[in-house]
């Protein structure tokens, strides 16, 4: 389709794209909107590149997480970088021309956690892209307080804007002492991929790696992790057990969710080993707690988000200094207008992190999913990180 120039000033157009859930209704349209005015404590960033999250797969689908959570009409994306272009007149640390990020995660800044420097469990959080209009648009407002500052010379936009959810990763592993452990990582989604990448840069011993999606495990394996097709193995605890010499694993992170996976994670960990919960389960999961985890004497961590900033300092560190390179996991890039490509795409499972660029856009344009997503029985547990 054919593409026309972003427009380069805020301060001489009136109107800008976004792709927006117009309605209460599974698909996204792209459509054309108001450019925003930042608050006397916000900021207006000219969107350089914004990467696809499997939240916002969720709301295109309009599941059963989206029809509680979602309220129409928004702009959707939260995972971006750009350039600031209008500072509101309260704004003392960020400046015009400065290259941003911004962590999605706007909390209150007055409750118990953010008070003792834990933002990341805000109980008030507002969640750029779910609860206020986010970045998948030409320029997107955020509150100072959440910005950024990138090293243009060292992270380019399509590198800067996979900090937010290259965070998560950081976080769920920095909880643990990795060099010479062995490790599992079960669930290849871009999380599960980041963490390997980072386990093999922190020296872990060995690293394995377990989901069903083809294209995910070669990934893992161009990792440097040792996978296996859960869908082709009928013992999966069995073969990493067999892959740790019957001894167990040291660490094993459950990226995934599914119930199987977590069964698995605690029968494959060593008796005194460690199982970090990242993945969210749709529907309650049983497990054994005498047998699982006390007589194995587990040390059991859940993780969510980012610790809001230090992640941030960690993450830009192993990116700036080229400890862990994320190029790979870019498997498709495309103009804003080109959405509905890069939604098949991600729903298809050949993908891991989609860039959009919208520095062009193409004419208005609706898509919808190929099958609405079937309702669990109950409301799932899932929350953006």
């Amino acid at each position: 389709m054919p593409l026309r120039p972003s427009r380069p000033d805020p301060e001489h157009v009136d109107t800008m794209w976004a792709i927006r859930k117009p309605r209460a209704a599974p698909g996204l349209a792209l459509e054309e909107v108001p450019v925003p005015t930042p608050g006397v404590d916000e900021v207006l960033v000219r969107v350089e590149a914004a990467s696809i999250c499997g939240t916002d797969l969720h709301i295109f689908r309009w599941d059963d997480w989206a029809r509680h959570r979602i309220k129409p009409p928004l702009t959707l994306g939260h995972e971006f970088a750009g350039t600031v272009v209008e500072v509101g007149r309260a704004v003392r640390h960020v400046a015009t021309g400065d290259y941003v990020s911004a962590e999605s995660h706007v909390t209150c800044g007055m409750c118990f956690h953010c008070r003792t420097g834990q933002a990341h469990m805000c109980e008030h959080t507002q969640i750029l892209g779910v609860d206020r209009d986010g970045a998948f648009t030409e320029y997107v407002v955020v509150p100072e307080s959440v910005v950024w500052q990138n090293d243009r010379t060292k992270l380019p936009p399509e590198i800067a804007t996979l900090q937010e959810p290259f965070g998560n990763a950081v976080f769920a592993t920095s909880t643990q002492d990795l060099p010479g452990r062995s490790v599992a990582v079960l669930g290849c989604g871009p999380v599960g991929l980041f963490s390997i990448a980072i386990a093999r840069a922190s020296g872990a011993g060995r690293v394995l790696a377990s989901d069903r999606v083809a294209f995910r495990l070669r990934l893992a394996e161009q990792l440097g992790a040792t996978v296996v097709d859960v869908s082709a193995q009928d013992d999966v605890a069995g073969w990493f057990r067999d892959l740790s010499e019957d001894d167990g694993i040291d660490v094993v992170f459950e990226m995934s969710g599914a119930a199987a996976s977590i069964g698995d994670a605690f029968r494959i960990v060593r008796n005194g080993g460690h199982v970090v919960l990242f993945g969210i389960p749709a529907r309650p999961v049983e497990i054994d707690v005498a047998e699982s985890l006390i007589f194995k004497n587990l040390t059991v961590t859940a993780v969510s988000g980012r610790q809001v900033f230090a992640t941030w300092y960690r993450t830009r560190w192993l990116l700036e200094h080229g400890v862990v390179d994320l190029r790979p996991l870019i498997t498709h890039e495309h103009p804003l207008g080109d959405f509905e490509q890069a939604f098949a795409e991600l729903e298809s499972g050949e993908a891991c992190k989609i860039v959009l660029y919208p520095g062009g856009a193409a004419e208005p344009v609706t898509a919808l999913p190929a099958e609405e997503a079937q309702p669990s029985p109950r409301l799932a547990r899932w929350a953006h990180r």
